[in-house]
């Protein structure tokens, strides 16, 4: 069991990039960082002089958030 929470919790503070986090959520670059300006998306962390990463647990709660609010269609039985 203590490893499986030090596994998460290792998996929550990994590094995703730019490209892993565009195909993760479905946006663009350009609404990543306008939402992010707007307070809805979670801030990336630097890595370097040029390079940007977003942290794993902050991507999977605004993606669980985001389920969270979208309406489940209902199907006619």
């Amino acid at each position: 069991m203590g490893d499986l929470i030090m596994n998460q919790d290792l998996e929550d503070i990994a590094i995703l990039r730019m490209p892993e986090v565009k195909r993760l959520t479905g946006l663009g670059r350009s609404s990543i960082y306008r939402m992010m300006d707007d307070g809805i998306f979670p801030r990336s962390v630097s890595l370097g002089s040029r390079a940007v990463g977003w942290m794993v647990g902050d991507i999977r709660k605004w993606l669980q958030r985001k389920r969270a609010v979208i309406p489940c269609p209902v199907v006619a039985e």
